[in-house]
């Protein structure tokens, strides 16, 4: 678990400085990201970097990937948002504790593996369903509106934004409009100063200098949304304290009372739950797989799951929502020059420092860069270009499925999409395959063994896999022979699978034949499947049924037979 923590401090002189400078850049980057997810998630900034400092930290010391940078996500607001507005911090934060439970096993039971068969199709449609659904709900501060910030009905939300649109306040418009401006353009010098911090500084001194014009001008802000109570005494912002230990089931429920803990509830919040855990691994692999293919390095799938999960179960316990890998920063993290999980744990150290620091300043930044912050992490997270290219090149199905995907993510929910996703895939995958299995009787002069057959055998010849979409027609042939038939060659040297179906639909053509006094020689059978066969009802039967190893050897059998 260590192992790699131990390689980054083999050689002090040049992978710790490597280590340390990493980790600052991506510290400066996570900084107002993490207070920014935390915000769209409907939680205070501080929770985003209680979740950045203590599981960046944790799940680098505990998972199978040397680069990965953990942390809140955009990915899991649309899963977050609901689950905050119905339940609460307690409740988040329970779902959250849940989720690394599931990580967990899932890593014991070494599913990791599982994660890479989620088709792209699938992928593309929740990510680019996630990106514009977290674009929409940046309208809100951007506009300066009085709504709420989200919650269960998108399309409610929707109807009430295009509502307030006459209540749009032109100087929270101007300071995202300039925080955007400054991201976008800055972007395009490909600095190592990262684009947030330029564009949050910008909005910053925007509203500083609107206030020294304007004394009588006001604009929403950290420290005028959030409001923290620290022994009695009242503040603004963001508190000026490292990550405190808490029990999540004392925390406020949606009406503001302590959540408690209940099998009901565990009940009710399993299920979203279950959708953290599932997107956290997909996340989490994901960076992994992109970080390995950046240092020609591996990951180790299992681990990194049980590393999420105890981030995932921990983090909580000190104030922190669902954490999982972040790719962006991962990436930023391997192209400062990363050689170990050291990059992380400083990562985390500066985040602890700047909270405790710098809370009066990050108390200053307009909600309205905040928005503009997250609505470029909602842009670059959408993937128009692989949303257009699946559309343009790919086969109907996928289209269908990627549509399906997009559309239920946005107007429904994440985990109804990627349900409904994966089986549509699965059903397209199962009609391309049954197009890929064919079967037919060979007549004389189409096969080199037909032609020097004895009257009355013929070969039926079946190609591709024999499972339940496609075993009884594969087979139905069989059922249709003529009279004069008196030794049936079945050829399945080119079947790679079969499944109980088919060895049922098998079983029934040999009881047919039987009745009918044809003799069935199945060949070409591969030694996993004639095992499988050998356990059923179809076993070699004197004057009824015989395998036999190859075509040739069956041709024999068949002379046999009729002699």
């Amino acid at each position: 678990m260590f192992l790699a923590l131990r390689q980054g401090l083999a050689d002090p002189q040049h992978r710790l400085l490597a280590d340390a400078l990493a980790g600052l850049t991506v510290g400066v980057i996570a900084l107002p990201l993490s207070m920014a997810l935390a915000i769209a998630a409907g939680v205070p900034p501080q929770h985003g970097l209680y979740t950045a400092i203590v599981g960046g930290i944790l799940i680098a010391l505990c998972g199978g990937s040397r680069f990965n940078i953990s942390g809140p996500t955009a990915a899991f607001v649309v899963i977050l948002l609901p689950i905050t507005a119905q339940y609460g911090l307690g409740g988040l934060l329970l779902a959250g504790m849940l989720s690394g439970g599931i990580l967990i096993v899932m890593g014991v039971l070494r599913l990791g593996s599982l994660i890479a068969v989620v088709p792209y199709p699938v992928t593309v449609g929740f990510t680019s369903g996630i990106g514009a659904v977290i674009g929409a709900l940046q309208l809100r501060d951007l506009l300066g509106l009085e709504l709420h910030p989200g919650g269960p009905d998108f399309v409610d939300y929707i109807v009430a934004l295009a509502g307030s649109l006459h209540d749009a306040r032109p100087t929270e418009m101007l300071i995202g409009g300039l925080t955007l401006a400054a991201v976008l353009l800055w972007q395009k010098r490909r600095s190592p100063i990262p684009s947030h911090l330029v564009g949050l500084a910008v909005g910053v001194l925007a509203a500083l200098v609107l206030e020294r014009l304007d004394p009588a001008f006001s604009v929403a802000t950290i420290g005028t949304r959030f409001h923290y109570e620290i022994g009695g005494i009242a503040g603004n912002g963001v508190p000026p304290l490292p990550p405190h230990w808490v029990w999540p089931w004392q925390l406020p429920d949606a009406n503001g009372n302590p959540i408690g803990i209940s099998v009901p509830l565990l009940k009710s919040l399993l299920p979203p739950a279950l959708a953290i855990a599932m997107l956290g691994a997909l996340e989490s692999l994901l960076c992994a797989t992109v970080a390995d293919g950046m240092t020609g390095t591996r990951h180790d799938p299992n681990d990194e799951l049980i590393g999420q999960g105890i981030g995932n179960v921990v983090v909580p316990f000190l104030g922190g929502i669902p954490a999982t890998a972040a790719l962006a920063r991962t990436a930023a993290n391997v192209r400062a020059g990363a050689r170990s999980p050291v990059s992380a744990v400083v990562h985390g150290v500066f985040l602890l420092v700047a909270l405790v620091a710098l809370a009066p300043l990050l108390a200053r930044i307009p909600m309205a860069s905040m928005a503009a912050l997250l609505f470029v992490v909602a842009w670059n997270m959408s993937e128009v270009h692989h949303f257009r290219r699946i559309l343009r090149i790919a086969p109907r199905g996928d289209c269908a499925t990627l549509l399906c995907c997009f559309t239920l993510t946005v107007l429904v929910n994440m985990e109804v999409a990627v349900a409904v996703g994966m089986t549509l895939a699965a059903l397209v995958f199962i009609r391309r395959t049954i197009e890929l299995t064919g079967s037919r009787l060979i007549e004389s002069h189409a096969h080199e063994h037909a032609a020097s057959l004895p009257p009355g055998v013929v070969i039926y010849d079946v190609n591709g896999p024999l499972f339940f979409g496609v075993a009884q027609k594969a087979l139905a042939g069989l059922a249709r022979l003529r009279g004069e038939i008196r030794v049936v060659i079945l050829d399945l040297s080119d079947v790679t699978m079969m499944d109980m179906t088919a060895i049922v639909a098998l079983e029934s053509i040999v009881e047919d034949l039987q009745e009918r006094g044809i003799f069935l020689i199945v060949s070409g059978l591969s030694p996993r499947i004639l095992r499988k066969l050998e356990r059923t009802a179809v076993r070699e039967a004197d004057g009824v049924l015989a395998f036999a190893g190859d075509i040739d050897a069956a041709v024999g059998v068949a002379r046999g037979v009729t002699v």
